[in-house]
């Protein structure tokens, strides 16, 4: 491996800016923010949603079926290729 052309690979906060919370991990990316977390200063970059904020990891998903589509697709092809 080539040494110098790989770039700098640290510890790294995402803040996840709809619920607060904030993820140690390590990335390429860079930041001229920082932020204090266990009496460390990091890096830190915002996010408008992740995991702790998503619908779907949070179970707060709603599948909609509005004007019963699914039932109108079933119908219109339930002979198809039978």
């Amino acid at each position: 491996m080539k040494t110098e052309i790989h770039p700098d690979y640290r510890p790294i906060v995402f803040r996840d800016l709809a619920s607060g919370e904030t993820f140690l991990t390590r990335s390429t990316i860079t930041s001229d923010k920082t932020i204090e977390l266990d009496g460390e200063t990091y890096p830190v970059i915002d996010v408008e949603i992740s995991s702790a904020s998503h619908p779907f990891y949070t179970g707060k998903q709603r599948i909609m079926d509005s004007a019963g589509r699914v039932e109108k697709f079933k119908n219109r092809y339930k002979g198809f290729g039978g």
